[in-house]
């Protein structure tokens, strides 16, 4: 009944598909499949002609085959020609039709810029859901400006998510990719450290999904106690244990059609690894007390601190979940690595709890700049966005420095001579020292010139 329902809800979206590829079966096949829940639907058996037909007759969708010289099956000669419609029409949905899947190869191609995969041989009815999506997107970014750097799906529920803050090209570079994964179906692993903004990355997938209609449930594996997870989880029956009173549905039914993001996976047991692989493969799961398998359709984000790779060498962590939840890994950075945001976050969330707690306007001083930038943020943003926190709630609060550039500077205002020559002397030793004895390297250290550096060095060498 549910994939009936799919059909149906595609007819209200129809649209424009092109199909590009060698095997006539194939133009056959997928021209029968989709024509009664399309607009229009034109085919090509090679891509020569290609761009020349998309400037014609404008498809929403493009479905192009992978490998058109015979017995090929790298996919090398589709991802050139993905190349060259997405240079000639970047807002252009591609999806990729090919026997030859697998994890690199997947991820290799959302990068450059394709949507999803079709498999062959293909399931119809994911065929169907996989096209529905596309065109969905296709009329969105259809209707984007022109000059609007990011695409941004219209938000539902804005409450569900955070800002994402930064503009350094590490986060430039995330965000990127989170643009172009997101529409995807892809199960998604963030790592990273503790703060860095693991909860923010994720929601900013969800938003920039073809889910984001649905809900993004959240659920932190860490603070709830392993006993508990599975009713957290996948819900109860009325009876199922003391205390249960009444049927109570978990996380995943609350997740139906959205994104279930578990934070901290790592912290998973065996035995819930396996019950977590048996709902991401067979898209099915049973309530605590029951014995009925109920039906879900979520996609999967993840996240965790923890090495997993190192993990399931040990016997930690499945191999087979791993790989099912790293079809996409996003890498967030520590804070000291884009300390270009840094002076933005604390603005950011300065002026966010100012208005909060209905404080005063405050202006952060260079000194309080020049100590942020100092500083190595060993809790990351979670620990910046704290610090403004308490720095809006009061104005004096004394902003943190390293320990040790505070000892270094100490000891070097108690030991640097009151001589400008001695302190210009060993400037000079000290650069020539870190240098190896190389003057040219030295004078850069110096900030003066080699020639300079050769009179100072002769002029020493006479007293």
């Amino acid at each position: 009944m549910k994939k009936v329902y799919l059909c149906l809800h595609i007819m209200e979206c129809k649209g424009k598909i092109l199909i590009v590829d060698d095997n006539e079966d194939v133009l056959l096949s997928l021209n029968m499949l989709l024509r009664p829940w399309v607009d229009a639907i034109r085919v090509l058996r090679s891509p020569e002609r290609m761009l020349e037909f998309i400037n014609n007759f404008r498809p929403d969708v493009i479905i192009l085959d992978m490998n058109f010289t015979k017995d090929a099956s790298s996919g090398e000669e589709g991802y050139r020609w993905l190349a060259r419609i997405l240079e000639k029409y970047p807002k252009a949905v591609v999806l990729f039709i090919t026997a030859y899947v697998s994890a690199e190869k997947a991820v290799r191609a959302i990068k450059a810029g394709a949507l999803d995969f079709i498999p062959k041989p293909w399931d119809k009815d994911k065929v169907i859901d996989i096209v529905h999506g596309a065109v969905d997107l296709a009329r969105y970014r259809q209707n984007e400006p022109d000059d609007v750097p990011e695409r941004k799906p219209q938000v539902i529920d804005k409450s569900q998510y955070r800002e994402f803050v930064g503009e350094s090209e590490p986060i430039l570079q995330l965000k990127r990719l989170i643009a172009k994964i997101a529409p995807t179906e892809a199960n998604v692993l963030i790592t990273g450290e503790n703060g860095t903004g693991k909860d923010v990355v994720a929601s900013e997938v969800h938003r920039l999904s073809l889910r984001r209609r649905g809900k993004l449930v959240s659920i932190d594996i860490g603070c709830i106690p392993e006993n508990l997870f599975e009713a957290e989880l996948f819900g109860y029956e009325k009876g199922a244990f003391t205390g249960a009173t009444s049927s109570k549905p978990g996380r995943i039914e609350e997740a139906e059609g959205g994104t279930l993001f578990l934070d901290e996976i790592g912290n998973l047991s065996l035995m819930l690894q396996q019950k977590l692989l048996t709902v991401i493969e067979k898209r099915t799961f049973t309530r605590v007390g029951s014995n009925k398998e109920r039906n879900v359709d979520v996609r999967v984000i993840s996240a965790t601190n923890a090495n997993l790779k190192e993990m399931v060498k040990n016997g930690t962590f499945r191999e087979d979940l791993y790989y099912r939840l790293n079809t996409i890994e996003l890498q967030v950075p520590r804070l000291k690595e884009r300390s270009n945001d840094i002076l933005l976050l604390a603005n950011y969330f300065l002026k966010k709890y100012i208005v909060k707690y209905n404080g005063e306007e405050q202006v952060l001083s260079e000194d309080d700049n020049r100590k942020l930038l100092s500083y190595n943020w060993p809790g990351n943003v979670r620990e910046l966005q704290h610090l403004m926190e308490r720095r809006a709630i009061d104005s004096e609060y004394p902003l943190p420095a390293n320990e040790t550039e505070e000892i270094e500077e100490a000891a070097m205002v108690e030991e640097l001579p009151l001589n400008l020559e001695e302190l210009e002397r060993q400037a000079i030793m000290k650069a020539v020292r870190q240098s190896d004895g190389n003057l040219t390297q030295a004078a850069l250290l110096l900030g003066i010139s080699r020639f300079t550096l050769y009179r100072k060095l002769e002029k020493l060498g006479k007293q």
